[in-house]
C-alpha cells in the first residue's frame, strides 16, 4: 500500500525478495498538469509495469475494497507512504500491517518527516517499521536503522538514501514477520527530549521569511528541496524559487531581505542577523531552474529586493 516514489523502492525489493505480491493499493488517479489529464501514481505505474493486481479505493472503509481485499487473503500488509487505514483493514491479515516511516520513531510523526528533519538541523535521521495501531505512527516497533546527515543534505538526497534505506529494511521486516522471529517494542516517548511534529507542508508554510536568521532560512531552503521549494517574491511581486543557497562573508551592512549582486557571478540576500545568503540555484516565474550565472545573464537582480515576510 503506497502511493509515491519512495514507495517503489520497497514494493521491487519485495518482488525482488520472492515474495508473493497479491494485491497493490494506491491512491487513485487524478487530474494533473494544465490539461488536466488523469495522473497515474508512481506505484501504479510500476505494478501495472509488472503485471500485479492494483486496487485504488477511493473510501478505505468501503463494502467493496474491503470484499475486494478480503478475497486476495494477504497474510502481511505493507505501507509505505499511503493514507491512514482503518482498523477493519490494517487488522485483516494473520501478520498484521506494518509501517516503513522516514524517521526514527517517536521523533518525527507525521506526513514530512524528512523535510522537517532537514528544516531543523538534524545531524542524524533514519526509518522506522512498525505494527499499524489506531493511532499515527505510534504503533510498536519493530526494526530501525540511523544515518549520519550531511551539513549540505537536502531533502532530496536525504530522500534517496531512506528510500533505499527502508527498501531493505522493508524486506527484512517481512521475511521476520513472516517466520515470527521479530520482538514488536512499545514506542517509548523520552521525557528529557523534544519529540518533534512532521506535519504536512503548505505554500505558505515554503515562503521565506528574511527576519530570520541565515541558518534557519539556508536549512528552510534545503529541508523543501527540491520539492516543495523554498521561495520569495521580488518587490516587482516575481516569485522566485529558490533550491540552493549558502552562507557567506561579506563586509557590506544591510538590511533584512537588501540584495546585493556584482550581476555576473553572485546574488546575496540579507537575513534577519544581518548574515548574507549566496543564491546558488534558482527559478524565476515561467523559467526552467538555472545556476545563478545563468539568469543573471537574463534578468537584474539588483533592481529589486525581496519581500521582508511571507505574505499574509
Amino acid at each position: 500500500m503506497g502511493t509515491p516514489q519512495i514507495a517503489v523502492a520497497s514494493l521491487k525489493a519485495l518482488l525482488d525478495g520472492g515474495f508473493n505480491v497479491v494485491g497493490v493499493v494506491t491512491a487513485p488517479d487524478k487530474p494533473a498538469g494544465r490539461g488536466k489529464q488523469l495522473h497515474q501514481s508512481d506505484v501504479k505505474k510500476f505494478a501495472l509495469e509488472h503485471n500485479l493486481h492494483v486496487l485504488q479505493p477511493e473510501k478505505l472503509k468501503s463494502p467493496d475494497f474491503i470484499d475486494e481485499l478480503t478475497v486476495l487473503k494477504p497474510d502481511l500488509q505493507v505501507v509505505v507512504a499511503f493514507r491512514m487505514l482503518p482498523k477493519i483493514v490494517w487488522n485483516l491479515p494473520k501478520f498484521g500491517t506494518f509501517n516503513m516511516h522516514a524517521s526514527l520513531l517517536p521523533d518525527y510523526r507525521g506526513a514530512a518527516p524528512i523535510n522537517h528533519t532537514i528544516i531543523n538541523g538534524e545531524t542524524e535521521s533514519g526509518v522506522t517499521t512498525f505494527l499499524l495501531n489506531e493511532n499515527i505512527d505510534e504503533g510498536d516497533i519493530l526494526y530501525q536503522e540511523k544515518i549520519s546527515l550531511s551539513p549540505v543534505e537536502t531533502a532530496g538526497t536525504l530522500h534517496d538514501k531512506l528510500m533505499e534505506m527502508g527498501a531493505r529494511l522493508v524486506v527484512r521486516t517481512a521475511h521476520d514477520l513472516l517466520n515470527e522471529s521479530v520482538k514488536p517494542q512499545a514506542q517509548i516517548v523520552d521525557s528529557s527530549k523534544k519529540i518533534h511534529l512532521a506535519p504536512k507542508i503548505f505554500k505558505q508554510d515554503c515562503e521565506i521569511d528574511w527576519k530570520k536568521n541565515a541558518i534557519d532560512i539556508e536549512r528552510l531552503i534545503r529541508g523543501l528541496s527540491p520539492y516543495p521549494t523554498a521561495f520569495s517574491r521580488l518587490s516587482n511581486d516575481l516569485l522566485v524559487k529558490i533550491f540552493d543557497a549558502e552562507i557567506v562573508s561579506c563586509d557590506d551592512i544591510g538590511q533584512p531581505a537588501q540584495i546585493l549582486t556584482d550581476q555576473k557571478s553572485y546574488v546575496y540576500v540579507c537575513c534577519g542577523d544581518r548574515q548574507w545568503l549566496s543564491l546558488k540555484s534558482v527559478q524565476l516565474s515561467g523559467k526552467k531552474r538555472l545556476n545563478i550565472e545563468e539568469v543573471l545573464k537574463g534578468f537584474d537582480f539588483g533592481k529589486f529586493r525581496f519581500f521582508l515576510t511571507p505574505n499574509p
